[in-house]
């Protein structure tokens, strides 16, 4: 299979402070495990784009975007969003880089050139509303790719598969009344962002576990509500918000994932992937603070979506 790498030196420009954890330094962790991994040259590495911002438009409002655009600060300086999320001088650069990536990893997947593709970059998406950055995020990359699918590729039906340890909350925001969306999710309650899960739908499977949840708790999770939901709605393509940070090292969460879960729920992706959508994936990267957890666990990403 032909896996790329989406990435550009931008997106580890963005730097919210030493103290953050959502750190450039997650960046040159993957990259460094998938050069030790020996798998780094067996992929196809690309240059991540610059967004059109009718792209960005199709999921968020304009003054969404204007907050960030608008207050990019000095070199130098920070411009604090909420106490958690601030910009840099480069910040709104590597947002454009890592909407970008998404969006042209989704082009490429469709038009072939590629089998799937996984994208690493930051700043992360899926807490980012359509009204508003927050959370880490400044726009939501899945949500901005899924719509360029289904809004100028002419898709019918997309899923969105969330297996950070935090809820999409902006993610099911942006689809939680679009029937041509499906978003399935599991994510540790309570935690940030602190919002109550929604009822299941035929749209919407967010599995709120506890703290402490294992590997095979979430296996039963994905054979018991996300599959039947999957299959059931035939996705033309999948869209994954891949983030790490369930992984037992990592201490932002209290969920108890290794890597050869990562590596389970990726092949089971990719089967439903082959059945209705042609095997096209598009993942990007979100949470992960271990720095070493999260490079082995992108390494077990990769190598199943490379079949390697």
């Amino acid at each position: 299979m032909s896996t790329a790498i989406y990435s550009h030196p931008d997106c580890q420009r963005h730097d919210m402070g030493d103290w953050h954890p959502e750190s450039p330094a997650r960046l040159q962790a993957i990259a460094d495990q998938l050069i030790g991994s020996h798998i780094s040259d067996l992929l196809d590495h690309r240059e991540a784009p610059l967004v059109d911002l009718a792209d960005l438009e199709r999921n968020h409002s304009k003054n969404a975007i204007a907050i960030v655009r608008d207050n990019v600060p000095a070199e130098g300086d920070t411009y604090p969003i909420d106490g958690d999320t601030s910009l840099n001088a480069w910040s709104w650069r590597a947002a454009q880089r890592a909407a970008g990536a998404a969006v042209a990893a989704t082009d490429a997947v469709i038009d072939g050139e590629i089998d799937n593709a996984f994208c690493s970059v930051r700043p992360p998406g899926h807490h980012a509303r359509p009204v508003e950055p927050m959370g880490f995020c400044l726009f939501n990359n899945v949500a901005v790719a899924a719509k360029h699918a289904l809004d100028v590729r002419g898709l019918s039906r997309v899923a969105i598969v969330d297996f950070d340890v935090h809820h999409g909350n902006g993610t099911e925001e942006a689809f939680r009344n679009e029937p041509r969306a499906l978003m399935v999710s599991f994510f540790q309650h309570p935690l940030y962002p602190y919002c109550e899960p929604q009822p299941i739908t035929g749209h919407q499977v967010n599995v709120p576990v506890p703290a402490y949840t294992k590997g095979d708790v979430v296996r039963r999770i994905v054979t018991e509500q996300w599959l039947p939901a999957l299959h059931a709605f035939q996705p033309e393509m999948l869209f994954i918000s891949a983030g790490f940070d369930a992984h037992r090292e990592d201490d932002i969460g209290g969920m108890g994932l290794v890597e050869d879960d990562y590596a389970w729920i990726t092949q089971q992706i990719m089967d439903v992937a082959r059945v209705y959508a042609k095997g096209r994936i598009v993942s990007c990267l979100e949470g992960g603070y271990n720095l070493s957890a999260l490079g082995r666990s992108v390494v077990a990403h990769v190598k199943a979506l490379a079949d390697l």
